[in-house]
């Protein structure tokens, strides 16, 4: 895993809303601070605005709501 670092383009997993209105989803965040290699505080870029969370976790599946991740790798055919 690479190490996180400010400035860092990264994956944020969305809660979602309990009542099922929107669905968990993968965001498009920046790292603004490194708290050691699994934490980070983000910026998260939401349709409906900007959102910081402090403190982040890291999760390698992307499936943990409230999470990061790194961006999925795609190949090249």
């Amino acid at each position: 895993m690479p190490k996180p670092s400010i400035g860092r383009i990264v994956h944020y997993r969305s809660y979602g809303t309990p009542g099922g209105e929107h669905r968990p989803a993968c965001r498009f965040a920046i790292i603004t601070e490194t708290h050691d290699d699994e934490r980070a505080s983000l910026v998260v870029f939401n349709p409906n605005g900007l959102y910081f969370d402090r403190g982040c976790p890291y999760d390698e599946a992307g499936q943990l709501g409230g999470t990061w991740h790194w961006p999925e790798r795609i190949k090249e055919s």
